[in-house]
């Protein structure tokens, strides 16, 4: 790769891993609280909601956590069911009451078992940590519990499925990256920055291919992890810190 175009990156990381760059994009939604589950807990539906327009996805975050009162750990541990009436009529695009039961019901259920969303996303506890297994591990274990609605499946991408997971690698990269930036918040340690894999949507991989980043021509799982090993030709400790400089080049800048 060529060393203007990794000190072009390097720029542009620099220019929008800022604190100036939360409030215009959905991390400022788990930005709002300190608890490490509540932080879980926000930046989840705020990456789930995560497509189209990037303030009505924070507006609906928000709604949602509202409704919760702002607390979501304590409303997913210990809701009644009338507590669960004033969620009934929330809805955002295809995302709506069925599937939002069934998220409270797995997320109530995890969070009575465990201490932290993390240990959702490894499979093996003595193993490295490869995100393709991690992703796969994470769908089959979010279904695991029975009476699953079969359309709430769509909500939740899987490599298996072929999909490039941009929501849940953008949830990953939020939880795993720790560089003092004050943006993305380290506070999951088991997964480390460079197991990553780069969250790609249309606006990454337009640029991506204009900068020879992907040959692929379709945008799918395989292509997610050929632009993550040739950001790690730059980086191989953090490639996903150039989600940083895609994203901003190909949304803010129309690159």
């Amino acid at each position: 790769m060529p060393h203007s175009l990794k000190s072009f990156l390097d720029k542009k990381v620099d220019e929008y891993n800022q604190p100036s760059f939360i409030p215009v994009d959905p991390i400022c939604v788990p930005h709002a609280f300190t608890k490490k589950q509540d932080i879980e807990i926000a930046g989840f539906f705020a990456a789930v909601f995560a497509w189209g327009n990037r303030s009505i996805i924070i507006s609906k975050s928000k709604e949602l956590l509202r409704l919760m009162d702002n607390a979501p750990h304590q409303f997913l541990i210990g809701h009644t069911d009338k507590d669960l009436n004033n969620l009934l009529h929330f809805k955002h695009r295809t995302f709506t009451t069925t599937d939002l039961l069934y998220f409270i019901n797995f997320l109530q259920y995890h969070y009575n078992n465990h201490a932290s969303l993390e240990i959702a996303f490894i499979p093996h506890k003595n193993k490295p940590v490869v995100i393709e297994d991690s992703l796969n591990y994470f769908h089959q274990y979010f279904f695991s519990l029975p009476d699953t609605p079969l359309r709430t499946k769509k909500h939740i991408a899987a490599p298996f499925k072929n999909s490039t997971c941009k929501r849940l690698n953008m949830f990953l990269r939020w939880m795993v990256r720790n560089d003092n930036q004050g943006v993305d918040f380290g506070i999951w340690e088991k997964i480390k920055p460079a197991d990553l894999i780069c969250p790609i949507d249309l606006h990454v991989g337009r640029v991506a291919r204009k900068l020879n980043l992907i040959k692929r021509k379709q945008t799918d799982w395989l292509t997610a992890i050929e632009l993550t090993e040739n950001l790690k030709k730059f980086d191989a400790k953090d490639p996903v810190k150039y989600d940083f400089a895609l994203f901003s080049l190909g949304v803010g800048e129309k690159f």
